[in-house]
């Protein structure tokens, strides 16, 4: 108990003395400086600019150039299929296009259903709307048997089916 007692003592000592504190020298202030007069500065005028009209867009050059920017081939990952393949955003956008990769490829696909890692397929960009739609009829897509607008398509194909780019 005695230990408590003195124990309490010092640390009420120690809190009743507080920290030292490093003395505060007033700081003194600067000398104010002497103010310079300057002369304005004459306020810039722009040039006038030529507006030039901004050049009409021509969607269906820019969607053909991007279309053709796209991927003409596909080398086959593990546990891809053709369905795959052809829903991938860069390939087609439309699962139900997967024949037009397997008729494309006979060379290498044996059965549609079985295609092997490593594999590298050609994806036709050129095709038909007759081809369209009997791949899409093949693939089992519902009838009128024509993709979304979101579909990738040749320009041309997409300017046929009353599409905008």
């Amino acid at each position: 108990m005695k230990r408590y007692l003195i124990f309490s003592i010092l640390l009420l000592a120690l809190l009743a003395a507080g920290c030292a504190k490093k003395p505060v020298e007033p700081a003194e202030p600067d000398p104010p400086e002497p103010e310079a007069v300057q002369p304005e500065p004459e306020p810039e005028v722009p040039e006038p600019k030529e507006e030039k009209e901004p050049e009409p867009l021509d969607e269906r050059a820019l969607y053909q150039e991007l279309y053709e920017a796209l991927p003409t081939s596909h080398t086959v990952e593990k546990g891809e299929c053709l369905w795959w393949i052809a829903e991938y955003t860069e390939i087609y956008n439309d699962p139900f296009m997967w024949p037009l990769i397997y008729k494309d490829n006979r060379d290498k696909i044996v059965n549609p259903d079985l295609i092997y890692p490593d594999q590298v397929f050609r994806i036709p960009r050129d095709f038909q709307k007759n081809e369209l739609t009997e791949s899409r009829r093949e693939a089992g897509a519902p009838r009128p048997y024509l993709p979304d607008e979101s579909a990738r398509l040749p320009a041309d194909l997409r300017e046929n089916l009353g599409w905008s780019f």
